[in-house]
């Protein structure tokens, strides 16, 4: 009796660590996992060959862009910078071996930036 109650209690305790996990992750669209993609597979060469000074300048004008009132990213345009910050990581990686596990979370963070999210981000800058 006390093993079936050990039992369900891990249950218990497995299925709201999963439920939280997935609660935590946003999935973006098909559309927008497509749309990703594409933009990591045609800039993956180029970016694993920036100097961290092209980096620095990718990531500089993509805040710079965000936060100006008058732009507003197309969609692509969005993913574009995100994307390729995000393949960034890649390249830090290789260079730096200890720090993969690092690198792997700020891709995965920066895959999972969201257009739906910049574009209630800029409606609340407008106001």
């Amino acid at each position: 009796m006390y093993s079936v109650l050990q039992f369900f209690r891990f249950s218990l305790l497995i299925f709201l660590i999963s439920s939280f996990s997935f609660a935590q992750n946003k999935k973006l669209s098909l559309d927008d996992q497509l749309l990703q993609d594409s933009i990591y597979k045609s800039n993956k060469k180029k970016v694993l060959n920036f100097s961290m000074k092209d980096f620095d300048t990718l990531f500089f004008e993509y805040f710079n862009r965000k936060n100006d009132l008058n732009i507003t990213f197309t969609k692509t345009e969005f993913y574009n910078y995100t994307v390729q910050i995000a393949a960034f990581s890649d390249r830090l990686s290789t260079l730096y071996p200890n720090q993969k596990e690092v690198a792997a979370q700020n891709k995965e963070k920066w895959l999972s930036e969201s257009y739906e999210d910049y574009l209630e981000y800029k409606a609340s800058q407008k106001k």
